[in-house]
């Protein structure tokens, strides 16, 4: 997000939800796989050299021209919140948040599943927290709001090639070769690591919770049953998600707005 005063960043996002999922997911995997998979990117992402980062985030320079486009549905998808971000926001203005998009998994019963919250909108695709190209929570920002555009997680490329995405958004805002000293560049790596480690062990935990809900609630996931509610959903249809929050599913009923 955009810094209230003119400070200068070097920082990162996934900025900012779609309320509404524009195509269907679809998962081929089962939630053992899946938790294989991020288990074994947890790993791969904790051994990833901290030196390599910081050359990178050195080399590309990145600094905020205080343009706001990075928080804006234009530019970026949506803000996804770790379980630590949730407290501050609320504290700000608890109806802020909503369920994070592209729900993971749906039960027989139509009911979806997702890994955590996320910021809401405004109708222009602006992030809520934004008000003439400034963030009104600078300091309290979440999390993923202040890596932007340094990222770290596996991503297929054009070719195909499952790779290491480091930077996000380059050449679509900014200013770029600003000389970063090496002890900011030490800090931001650090951070990358730090937020991209806890958004792998939240989504692990989330899967080993929906195993364990699924198990004993005698659920299984369907695509067929998420398809269709996803259609009825962006009809204008209600329906009903589970948030994990604190190791507790909380239940939201939504509609497209």
């Amino acid at each position: 997000m955009v810094p209230e005063h003119g400070t200068k960043i070097a920082f990162k996002s996934q900025p900012l939800c779609r309320y509404y999922l524009k195509e269907l997911v679809t998962f081929k995997t089962s939630i053992d796989e899946q938790l294989s998979i991020a288990r074994e990117e947890l790993k791969e992402l904790q051994e990833y050299p901290e030196e390599k980062l910081v050359d990178i985030i050195k080399e590309v320079g990145f600094q905020c021209d205080l343009c706001a486009r990075c928080c804006t549905r234009e530019f970026n998808d949506h803000v996804f919140l770790l379980e630590k971000d949730i407290e501050a926001i609320e504290h700000v203005d608890p109806e802020a948040i909503q369920p994070a998009p592209y729900y993971e998994l749906c039960d027989q019963h139509g009911n979806f599943y997702v890994s955590g919250y996320a910021l809401k909108t405004e109708e222009d695709g602006s992030c809520i927290f934004l008000k003439d190209q400034r963030c009104t929570i600078y300091d309290n920002r979440p999390f993923i709001c202040r890596l932007y555009p340094y990222m770290l997680h596996q991503e297929t490329d054009e070719d195909g090639n499952v790779g290491w995405r480091q930077i996000s958004g380059l050449n679509l805002h900014g200013c770029y070769h600003t000389t970063i000293s090496d002890e900011q560049c030490k800090v931001i790596a650090s951070d990358v690591k730090v937020y991209e480690s806890s958004f792998l062990e939240q989504k692990i935990k989330f899967l080993e919770k929906t195993k364990e809900h699924f198990r004993e609630k005698k659920l299984r996931h369907i695509q067929g049953v998420y398809d269709r509610e996803i259609r009825k959903f962006n009809k204008g249809g209600e329906i009903i998600v589970f948030v994990l929050d604190q190791g507790v599913f909380r239940e939201h009923k939504i509609r497209k707005s």
